[in-house]
């Protein structure tokens, strides 16, 4: 599921980040994580109903 892709990957940023991996690689991760968090509140707002108030 994308939540547990998420938290993988929040992981290994995490511990690229403690390590002191070269930026380029903690900042792909980054990206990569931003794009996973993104599709899953997409996903996740397609599922409930949005009320419009005019």
């Amino acid at each position: 599921m994308l939540n547990d892709e998420i938290c993988k990957l929040r992981d290994k940023l995490n511990k690229s980040i403690e390590e002191g991996k070269d930026y380029r690689i903690i900042y792909q991760i980054s990206v990569e994580l931003d794009e996973l968090i993104a599709s899953y509140y997409d996903k996740d707002s397609k599922k409930k109903p949005v009320m419009v108030l005019v």
